[in-house]
């Protein structure tokens, strides 16, 4: 098979501060799948990308392609309205373990497909697996009767979605290019475009101990990530928040799930207790449902 594009022509191109048009990343995410531009060439992309950066146009491409690259779950059989929410991660952050059955229970479905740790975070699934018997993996028809059973899920995203995304997820993680603002937005919401939800919330992190440092660069990931979102007919919102100091008094997987535990049963760390709230708070009214207050449940 003859391929229309060359991998290295692609990566001069980014290298030497050019924009890469549609069908140029549509076959560099597609390639990538099938094994035709290596993880080499693709690390020498992402490190052009971190350098040079992408354009708005440039960046919802590039999320589309790798939504497409899979498949796209419709949630809209729930009798339920869904929202999600999603961390940019940082050092002691179990906000999901507590947010996710606390709007659940507030009667918003929230399918949280989550991920594993990269860079210095930890994720919430290797949390998770802290509990003996904890399986991460679901199947579709899992995932939606316990959407609607219960009102909530928190479980790895299936092989079918975003599976471009699972490997340069993993390419990112040590190839230095974690911190690359076009590669992280289209990474979040690819996956969280195709999980299918109606609403979502973004906690964007700032300060030492996250992967944005200053404010200027945690507002640009913010507001890419709420374009991306807005332009797939997701309603979409963004908080900037603080993590020049970690979240919470504990950092460890047992310990974090502890804790949340905590918060749930009506006690923990007043940081951890104020940031759920305000994100459940924003979950429901995107959801819908601002008439409910979750410091009631």
């Amino acid at each position: 098979m003859t391929e229309p594009y060359d991998a290295v022509e692609i990566i001069r191109s980014k290298r030497d501060r050019a924009e890469l048009d549609g069908a140029q990343i549509d076959w560099t995410i597609d390639a990538y799948g099938r094994g035709v531009v290596t993880d080499e060439q693709m690390a020498a992309l992402a490190m052009a990308i971190l350098l040079n950066g992408m354009d708005r146009r440039e960046i919802r491409r590039w999320t589309q392609a790798m939504i497409g690259s899979g498949e796209r779950l419709d949630l809209s059989g729930l009798s339920r309205p869904t929202a999600d929410k999603h961390s940019a991660g940082g050092v002691g952050d179990k906000i999901s373990l507590s947010v996710v059955p606390l709007v659940a229970a507030c009667g918003v479905a929230v399918p949280h497909l989550s991920g594993r740790g990269l860079g210095h975070t930890g994720g919430t699934l290797d949390k998770l697996e802290s509990i003996p018997g904890w399986r991460a993996s679901l199947t579709n028809a899992e995932l939606m009767r316990q959407l609607e059973k219960v009102g909530a899920v928190i479980c790895a995203a299936g092989s079918g979605l975003s599976p471009a995304d699972k490997k340069l997820y993993a390419l990112r993680d040590v190839t230095g290019t974690v911190e690359a603002i076009p590669l992280i937005a289209s990474s979040i919401m690819s996956k969280k475009i195709a999980e299918g939800t109606g609403a979502l919330v973004l906690d964007v992190k700032v300060g030492s101990g996250a992967f944005m440092k200053n404010l200027e660069s945690a507002r640009e990931l913010a507001s890419t990530m709420v374009d991306l979102g807005v332009d797939e007919g997701v309603r979409t919102v963004a908080l900037l928040t603080d993590m020049s100091t970690p979240l919470g008094r504990t950092a460890g997987n047992a310990l974090e799930v502890r804790e949340a535990l905590e918060v749930l049963a009506g006690g923990g760390p007043s940081d951890v207790v104020e940031l759920t709230l305000a994100l459940a708070r924003e979950m429901l009214g995107a959801a819908g449902r601002g008439d409910v207050d979750p410091a009631e449940r």
